[in-house]
């Protein structure tokens, strides 16, 4: 589990293809605190850490991640939200976030005003995932609160510290990003088309 609160930001180094598998390598700060085995959420996406080798670690995308994330399009250099899982009795300051993300979304506008940043994203609406008005959304890995819900679209509003420490600063119109949906509307919204 994690909480949606960035780390850090991590650089693409290296990724080198294994068949139907995507290896990447980060150079972060928080490399030398790792270890092989743990749980790292890369632009929200939950990855195991496979090696170590100085100030770069590795991890491993399937197929299947890179079928519903935007791993698949990473590129050398390309900055990654990080964070680490939360330790059980950790203030949560974002909101539950499991690290598999639902489905990706598309930039569509970007906003500066009076120093802060609006971001609106499209998504597709036929997967039944769902936003609601002031409820919990995450976007590459970082928890936001969603304003201007539709059916298909959403957006947030970014802080100058969020603009600053996360990807965020690098987003622009045409922009992919994962998405993770809120896991207690996602329950919901399970329960209520079992119903009918």
């Amino acid at each position: 589990m994690f909480t949606g609160i960035i780390e850090t930001i991590g650089t693409v180094t290296q990724l080198q293809k294994e068949a139907m598998n995507l290896h990447i390598s980060i150079r972060s700060a928080i490399t030398s605190q790792l270890k092989i085995d743990q749980s790292v959420a890369h632009n929200g996406v939950c990855l195991t850490v496979v090696a170590i080798n100085g100030e770069e670690y590795t991890v491993t995308a399937i197929q299947e991640t890179l079928h519903k994330t935007s791993l698949g399009k990473l590129y050398i250099g390309e900055q990654v939200n990080l964070e680490r899982a939360m330790k059980l009795g950790d203030r949560l300051d974002g909101h539950l976030v499991q690290g598999h993300v639902d489905q990706t979304a598309t930039c569509i506008k970007v906003k500066e005003t009076n120093g802060s940043w609006s971001y609106s994203f499209k998504y597709d609406s036929s997967l039944n995932n769902i936003t609601i008005e002031k409820g919990s959304i995450t976007v590459n890995g970082v928890s936001l609160t969603v304003v201007n819900s539709k059916k298909d679209a959403f957006s947030v509003a970014i802080i100058p510290y969020t603009f600053e420490n996360t990807n965020f600063n690098t987003f622009q119109v045409g922009t992919e990003v994962n998405l993770e949906f809120d896991v207690i509307g996602k329950y919901v919204a399970r329960l209520n088309a079992l119903s009918h």
